[in-house]
């Protein structure tokens, strides 16, 4: 089984590299190198493209964009010198993160991974990005996690931190809780207080303006009152 490959960064070296790595394994097949991925969406439009070695600084367009406006079912794997990308990068789906420069242990890994779920993808067994939880991947002690958004029961502001609580665990983020808010799906998620977002499924039972969530009682503020209500009891509209 060949996995035919693209690979898109301005870098001349960055690219030489990839290349001395996929050289290693036989079932890879780099079909085309690109300086910018203009030139790339042509590639992608004529042939088949199973991966994406996608560099995130280009000129003309960045990687993001470029991820943001193609329609293609390719893996994409991010390579890049800079770690700050990496929650926006997995918000776009991306396969793999990979921060330059790459050492080849790290290259393998991910493209083991790549054999075993191309492999299912062709098979025709199952959609492997329709299997993947909705998540995201927040930074915790220094180290990118990945939280499943089904796992969340509520979210707790610390001041310049926010405390992101499951059935089993519970993760400190630098981030506001504002900031944490916006980027959860409004239907599953709805801020109640001004320390308080809730995922509006594991609310268990409200008493007055207090909700209870995994034992956990939660307050409602004032001004949030009415839209906290009508999200919880969308389904029930004549118990508000």
């Amino acid at each position: 089984m060949k996995i035919k490959c693209i690979i898109i960064d301005d870098e001349p070296l960055a690219i030489s590299v990839l290349q001395s790595h996929s050289r290693e394994f036989q079932n890879l097949e780099i079909i085309a190198c690109h300086n910018n991925p203009i030139e790339a969406m042509a590639t992608l439009e004529n042939r088949d493209v199973d991966v994406i070695f996608l560099d995130i600084n280009m000129p003309k367009m960045s990687g993001l964009d470029f991820i943001k406006n193609i329609n293609h079912d390719a893996f994409i794997v991010i390579t890049t010198a800079y770690r700050e990308y990496a929650v926006e990068s997995y918000e776009l789906d991306v396969f793999d993160y990979l921060v330059k420069p790459i050492p080849f242990h790290r290259f393998a890994k991910t493209v083991n991974k790549l054999a075993k779920d191309i492999s299912i993808k062709r098979s025709g067994f199952v959609n492997i990005k329709a299997q993947q939880e909705p998540h995201m991947f927040l930074k915790v002690d220094k180290k990118m996690v990945k939280i499943n958004l089904n796992d969340i029961l509520f979210i707790e502001s610390l001041k310049d931190y926010i405390k992101v609580v499951t059935a089993i665990d519970e993760y400190i983020v630098h981030k506001s809780l504002t900031n944490i808010t916006e980027e959860l799906p409004a239907s599953q998620f709805i801020r109640v207080h001004r320390s308080y977002t809730i995922a509006i499924d594991k609310v268990k039972a409200v008493e007055g303006n207090i909700l209870e969530i995994n034992n956990k009682r939660i307050p409602i503020g004032r001004n949030y009152t009415k839209q906290a209500k009508d999200s919880i009891f969308k389904d029930n509209q004549d118990l508000i």
